[in-house]
């Protein structure tokens, strides 16, 4: 992978590993952003034109809104990314993972006039290249970090799995312990879940090839101990 992971630390003293977005995820962001702005000034184009020289400086109003004040809006919300940035998963924090703050992301925009010398973004695109955590000038400045956002991993439920009698009698003790497997399986990753599945293994027979195979069958069993037996 070329984006590489940041550690940062918080006032708190948690320790959190931050995965800094690289040039290619950036740029397709800013792409998405640039649209959204040209036709949202394409269509006041139409409006404000109706109003003659009136509507032409209510037009370059909001020409200069959206090329100054469009990112700092969106990066100051909940979500802490403009649209572009949000339908690639990006999202604006401070060095430490905080949450921007109204300063650092006035200081990051303005210095997109620095990031754009000398020409086409070349200071931007060049110090996001050499820099590990894919800084630039603005970034710098500001003490931001544009980081891709954790997707949640998918979480396994007993309605996933068809009930399966147990291969073997099954003690009172092993009973509970495989329907407190089951009970947890939904706060537990999928790679966590194989492996506690894996220790119950014998309860569901030999058939099984493959560890989420194994975790399906332990589930299921699971179900049948429950007497979920449709």
């Amino acid at each position: 992978m070329l984006d590489s992971v940041v550690a940062a630390e918080t006032p708190e003293g948690i320790l959190l590993e931050l995965r800094p977005a690289g040039l290619s995820a950036r740029f397709c962001a800013f792409a998405i952003d640039w649209l959204i702005r040209i036709a949202i000034l394409w269509v006041a184009m139409f409006i404000f034109g109706l109003l003659g020289g009136a509507g032409i400086g209510l037009w370059l109003v909001l020409l200069f809104v959206l090329d100054w004040f469009y990112p700092v809006y969106f990066e100051l919300g909940r979500k802490g990314a403009t649209p572009g940035k949000r339908a690639l998963d990006l999202k604006v924090v401070m060095d430490n993972g905080l949450p921007i703050t109204p300063a650092a992301s006035i200081t990051r925009n303005l210095l997109r006039v620095a990031d754009l010398m000398p020409a086409g973004f070349g200071a931007a695109v060049f110090c996001m290249l050499v820099r590990p955590d894919g800084k630039r000038l603005g970034d710098l400045a500001a003490g931001t970090l544009v980081v891709h956002q954790p997707r949640p991993a998918p979480k396994a439920t007993l309605e996933m799995v068809a009930p399966i009698a147990p291969a073997r009698a099954l003690s009172p003790r092993d009973q509970a312990a495989v329907i407190s497997l089951a009970a947890r399986a939904p706060s537990l990753t999928i790679e966590r879940l194989d492996e506690l599945a894996a220790l119950a293994r014998s309860v569901q027979g030999d058939e099984a090839r493959g560890s989420s195979e194994v975790t399906r069958r332990v589930l299921g069993v699971a179900q049948w101990l429950l007497g979920r037996r449709s």
